[in-house]
């Protein structure tokens, strides 16, 4: 089993499939990385040798930020802008959209589910 960047690799994935499940590699981070390293793509996960494995990790943590340092540079980003008041700040602060999406309607994944009037019940 393929260990990179403390994410297990799913052993029946494409190897360019696989690295898509570490934080902060997408598409085209996962194809340069198989590019510099000379790793088949299209092999799998579970078909990787140790000296492959040990390329791959290498060339992530030489280029790229991912996982628990990438988290704490978003997290820190959006402190940053919560402390000094911005827009985008406030916005994040109250768990509403930041970047301009309308909240009159829609708006339900960051909102939550609707606040109903509650339901009446019957007197006695």
């Amino acid at each position: 089993m393929a260990r990179i960047a403390g994410v297990d690799l799913p052993k029946e994935k494409r190897v360019e499939i696989g690295l898509r499940y570490i934080f902060g590699i997408g598409a085209t981070s996962a194809r340069e990385i198989i590019e510099k390293t000379g790793v088949d793509p299209g092999g799998k996960v579970k078909d990787l040798t140790e000296a492959e494995v040990a390329r791959l990790r290498s060339a992530i943590e030489a280029d790229y930020k991912v996982e628990g340092a990438l988290r704490a540079e978003v997290a820190m980003n959006v402190k940053r802008l919560i402390d000094i008041g911005t827009y985008r700040g406030i916005r994040h602060k109250r768990g509403l959209p930041v970047r301009g999406q309308r909240t009159h309607t829609n708006a339900r994944t960051r909102r939550g589910p609707r606040k109903g009037s509650g339901t009446l019940k019957k007197r006695a």
